[in-house]
């Protein structure tokens, strides 16, 4: 079974690391999300599952309204053809469904099979937001505790420069 939101909490508490939490209507689009989150600070951010040709799978987690060309992703990340990763296997995976993807969905792949790129810009905040495995709620957390959660769950992070990238990826 996937962790639940509370499992996370729990999780994010053994390792010391402190959070604000709100919850809100769901929200599928970064544009649903700023309507009830604009108001918190940090930067507002969003997660892409994405599966390549050879079947290597990415979670690239950003800005939320950085666009991104997936042709320079691929080339930036050695990636070979990115697309979409399907939502039955995002849920196999991570454990979570469309609108939810988090990089706190990585306490799910417990077999490591997702490389997790981070954009550098967004790294480079006070504090981001992301959703704590529903699209239900936000949670606010400082870079460098992501980063400790995402190595408590087995994953090594790569920190991208993701501000050249333009248009596609929405």
């Amino acid at each position: 079974m996937p962790a639940t939101p509370t499992e996370l909490f729990d999780r994010l508490k053994n390792l010391g690391i402190e959070t604000t939490t709100i919850e809100h209507p769901a929200v599928f689009t970064t544009d649903e999300a700023a309507a009830h989150c604009a108001h918190l600070p940090g930067a507002h951010c969003k997660s892409l599952f994405l599966k390549d040709r050879k079947g290597a799978l990415w979670l690239v987690v950003t800005l939320d309204q950085r666009r991104l060309d997936m042709k320079a992703l691929q080339e930036l990340l050695g990636a070979a053809r990115l697309s979409f990763g399907k939502p039955d296997l995002m849920t196999e995976i991570l454990g979570v469904t469309p609108g939810s993807v988090t990089p706190f969905a990585l306490i799910n792949d417990t077999g490591q099979q997702v490389t997790v790129a981070l954009d550098r810009e967004m790294m480079a905040a006070e504090v981001a937001n992301y959703h704590p495995l529903t699209n239900t709620m936000t949670t606010t957390i400082t870079p460098a505790d992501l980063r400790t959660f995402i190595t408590s769950c087995g994953h090594i992070p790569r920190e991208v420069d993701l501000s050249g990238m333009s248009a596609q990826i929405d």
